[in-house]
């Protein structure tokens, strides 16, 4: 059974950082995307980050520049640090994998999804 555990979450004051993990057993990730996706209260679910097995790696315009995904393949890890976090980051925050292939901004491409961390920034 393939199971995405997320990490990290909490509440935080604006301009504050955080630094998401999420640990994936029961498969490998090696050759295929992981990433994270999250959603605010009342509204869809968005992609925020995506990292492909060569570490090529995509944002959401909203956090360019101030979120960076990394992965450890070794670990079967990928994280989600987040700088500069504003009001607009608060969301239940979702790691995502692929069965294989690179990212994608859709969330009907990935596979397997964790229960999700949630993010509260506070102003």
């Amino acid at each position: 059974q393939v199971q995405l555990v997320e990490s990290g979450g909490g509440l935080v004051q604006t301009g504050d950082s955080l630094r998401l993990s999420c640990a994936a057993s029961g498969r490998t990730f090696s050759n295929a995307a992981m990433g994270w996706f999250r959603q605010a209260p009342g509204k869809e679910r968005e992609f925020v980050a995506g990292i492909g097995w060569t570490e090529y790696s995509e944002y959401a315009d909203s956090v360019k520049g101030r979120f960076t995904v990394s992965r450890d393949s070794a670990k079967n890890t990928v994280y989600l640090q987040m700088n500069s976090l504003n009001a607009e980051d608060t969301a239940v925050y979702y790691c995502v994998g692929r069965s294989a292939g690179g990212v994608r901004r859709s969330s009907g491409a990935y596979e397997y999804w964790g229960q999700g961390t949630q993010v509260t920034v506070s102003s």
